[in-house]
């Protein structure tokens, strides 16, 4: 064989294996886990969602991850200050996005009738209240101000358990673990939330600071085209009208 004809078959072989490689390079996505259901739904409708893999968890606890070099491309947080620092610490590969802004709600499967208001975290009744760790999910950081907005939180902290994300928080309450719990309005809407014979009352948002919430591609190395594509997608409108779906509303 000439070393022309070599040439040509051997750089023929390596273009088609990084096309191939690049084909097949995954996403991997960390999420809040206030959009368990609605980036499901998004991933669900994206051209190459076999490419990606998202997981879930408090947006603290990616926060330090990430710091850390966790090898994650795109990160959905569930506020804006754990992007902000990420950028600041020269960690992002792109400008922060604001993809929507959460509500809270209080959920509960107990009979409360028209009770159903904040003050009835009073009552004798409830026993447990869920919320989300404020240490690292920044729905407890909210909701600990909303309690502390109507004036229970002194009152009530003795009642509080803490959920590791707001996912959690979601199963302690449906579970029965809590009596009531502060969750996100996008897991109440959810088909499994809606199937718990359940009721929620939705928290007026001015009783927090806004939940606005932000995504950043992560910085890496070697950058992963396949995650800026995904990225991209994610504003767009089919993205924004399932986000509108699951109760977020744009910035």
């Amino acid at each position: 064989m000439s070393k022309l004809l070599f040439l040509t078959v051997f750089l023929t072989f390596f273009s088609i294996n990084t096309v191939f490689s690049q084909k097949q390079q995954k996403i991997l996505v960390a999420a809040a886990a206030d959009l368990r259901f609605a980036m499901d739904s998004i991933i669900r409708v994206y051209p190459q969602a076999s490419e990606i893999e998202v997981i879930y968890g408090s947006s603290g606890k990616f926060f330090e991850q990430i710091s850390n070099s966790a090898p994650f491309d795109v990160y959905f947080s569930a506020d804006m200050v754990y992007p902000q620092k990420l950028k600041e610490n020269g960690k992002t590969a792109s400008e922060i996005y604001a993809y929507g802004i959460g509500r809270l709600v209080l959920w509960s499967k107990k009979d409360l009738g028209n009770n159903l208001k904040m003050d009835v975290l009073k009552d004798k009744q409830i026993r447990k209240i869920a919320i989300a760790n404020p240490r690292h999910a920044p729905y407890g950081q909210r909701a600990e101000e909303s309690l502390k907005y109507y004036g229970l939180h002194t009152q009530v902290r003795p009642k509080l358990v803490f959920g590791e994300n707001i996912a959690q928080t979601a199963q302690f309450v449906s579970s029965g673990a809590a009596d009531i719990g502060i969750i996100a309005l996008s897991l109440a809407l959810s088909p499994n939330m809606k199937k718990v014979n359940a009721n929620y009352f939705l928290i007026p948002a001015d009783s927090h600071q806004p939940l606005l919430q932000g995504a950043v591609l992560v910085k890496k190395n070697i950058p992963n085209p396949s995650a800026a594509q995904f990225f991209e997608f994610v504003k767009g409108d089919q993205a924004k009208q399932i986000l509108a779906h699951y109760g977020f509303t744009q910035p």
